[in-house]
């Protein structure tokens, strides 16, 4: 759950009102010292921290089945990279509305998204070049949404968005 050093508790050292020999003293904790520990876990954290530890979790998941991850012996799954991109993308306007998790601090989030959805596209548009060697086809990269309706006067969107290959962030 966390380090001593996040505020969390280590069932190593015990935790707070841990009975005499339980486990401060090596034994396993019972299931109501644990039970407690949740408890006083899930009242320290809030679902915005939550949010972005699911959200990071998720880029690291992508960035392993897309295999970027050197020495890793994970199977490259491009469905997974998909829907890992899919639900950053559905948490990170959650995230923005949350005082404590401001713009500036999901910035690094972004921007890894941004990155695992270039290589995404790149090992997507790579699959689909190659010959079929009688595996899966390649999964389609995900759907963008549609864009919001233009103004009367507005010139639209240029050649590069309205050819659908250029990802414009918040869209």
């Amino acid at each position: 759950m966390g380090t001593e050093e996040e505020g969390g508790w280590d069932l190593d050292q015990g935790s707070e009102g841990a009975a005499p020999g339980g486990a401060a003293s090596g034994a396993e904790p019972s299931e109501e010292e644990l039970r407690a520990a949740y408890e006083a876990e899930l009242a320290r954290i809030t679902t915005s921290d939550m949010l972005l530890q699911t959200a990071a979790s998720l880029l690291n998941i992508g960035g392993l089945r897309l295999g970027l991850v050197p020495d890793a012996t994970v199977e490259r799954d491009l469905e997974q990279v998909r829907d890992a991109i899919d639900g950053v993308r559905a948490l990170l306007p959650i995230l923005e509305r949350h005082g404590r998790v401001g713009s500036p601090n999901l910035r690094p989030l972004r921007d890894a998204l941004s990155q695992l959805q270039m290589a995404y596209t790149r090992e997507v548009q790579t699959e689909s070049a190659s010959p079929n060697t009688g595996e899966q086809p390649a999964p389609t990269p995900p759907k963008q949404p549609p864009a919001p309706e233009q103004p009367e006067g507005s010139s639209g969107p240029g050649p590069a968005e309205s050819s659908g290959r250029l990802w414009v962030p918040g869209r």
